[in-house]
């Protein structure tokens, strides 16, 4: 078993802790307890404590979006970057079984606390889509609906497919919201 050593390779940790107990379930002790790391050297990474913690999972979270889904969006072929950001969203959810960190800070006491970056996440990702769409021939008002249809899809189909233990629904939901997605642009 590998020693912790970097802050960064405490973050994924606690990412899953995050999601599986939510913000408010998260404690030091449980942490602790969960990845072998003390509570000195959790501190000597992060003395802003918890809080600190949910921030930088957080931005991590955000890292990978930016490099995986939004930046490809907002550059790449629009075809080719929206049928890249089904397969990365199908991956990096594991095809449903894991919560979004993000949505899930979102619909708790936590929101306020971490609304700046919630809000971001979820307006690049309509942003960078709408523009991919854009580019693809679709006019502003349709793809800014398509987006925010996609995006609040893909959001409804994790807390959907967690609540009936279904994961072939995530995929099932993905699977028709990217059909819509492709029949809304222009000769595709």
């Amino acid at each position: 078993m590998k020693t912790v050593y970097e802050r960064a390779d405490i973050v994924p940790l606690l990412a899953e802790i995050f999601r599986e107990l939510g913000y408010e379930g998260t404690t030091l002790s449980r942490i602790t307890e969960r990845t072998g790391i003390g509570k000195g050297s959790l501190y000597h990474f992060f003395p802003g404590g918890k809080e600190e913690m949910a921030a930088a999972v957080l931005a991590d979270v955000d890292v990978w979006f930016e490099r995986a889904v939004y930046e490809p969006l907002r550059r790449d072929d629009a075809a080719a970057a929206i049928d890249a950001m089904w397969a990365n969203v199908m991956d990096y959810f594991r095809s449903g079984r894991r919560i979004c960190l993000v949505g899930a800070f979102a619909l708790d006491e936590t929101r306020e606390r971490f609304s700046p970056a919630i809000r971001d996440y979820f307006v690049r990702w309509i942003e960078a889509l709408c523009r991919a769409l854009v580019r693809a021939g679709c006019g502003e008002a349709a793809a800014l609906a398509a987006a925010e249809e996609a995006v609040s899809g893909i959001q409804g189909a994790l807390v959907l497919s967690r609540a009936l233990d279904d994961t072939d629904m995530f995929r099932r939901t993905v699977d028709r919201l990217a059909g819509r997605l492709a029949a809304a642009q222009p000769g595709r």
